[in-house]
């Protein structure tokens, strides 16, 4: 699932990936972008994008049945992150995998979302702290992912999971 897919970038580049039994679920809270990439999909000849219509605080995903979500250069964006997180874990099977790349503040960290969403950014500790409350667990961390040349901020990138059933060994 690629979460705030936009028109495409990520959700074209994952559907040959997944093959033709698999499907890519590409969510957007706006209408147009997702039309753009129903028309690229069919362009690429990619049938097994789905696109989803979400809310800010509802992705609108089916329950225990997602494999992986991807949120690349979105998270800073969530104003109901907490609701969307929710709906995630939900929808994710157990061991599913949740990848979140984002761009961390420049020299410093910036504490609010409201300031996260204005500047386009959001320091890893604040969705690292996000994802551990709502039951994830934190496979991987990379604070300083990959920086584009001349930039200024980093891009960081945190891997997590749902957890495994606990089993009763009795």
């Amino acid at each position: 699932m690629d979460l705030g897919s936009g028109v495409g970038y990520f959700a074209l580049k994952l559907a040959p990936s997944v093959g033709r039994s698999g499907k890519v679920l590409a969510v957007d809270i706006q209408k147009f972008p997702l039309r753009v990439l129903r028309i690229r999909a069919v362009l690429s000849v990619e049938d097994n994008i789905d696109t989803i219509l979400g809310e800010s605080d509802n992705p609108h995903l089916p329950l225990g049945s997602v494999d992986a979500v991807l949120i690349a250069n979105t998270y800073h964006e969530l104003t109901h992150a907490g609701a969307v997180l929710d709906q995630l874990f939900r929808s994710l099977k157990p061991g599913g995998r949740l990848v979140i790349v984002d761009r961390g503040p420049p020299g410093g960290k910036r504490e609010t979302p409201h300031a996260a969403t204005k500047h386009h950014e959001i320091a890893p500790e604040l969705v690292e702290g996000d994802i551990r409350r709502q039951g994830f667990e934190v496979v991987r961390r990379e604070d300083h992912f990959t920086q584009q040349p001349g930039e200024d901020y980093n891009w960081w990138l945190i891997v997590s999971r749902k957890p495994l059933p606990v089993r009763d060994v009795r």
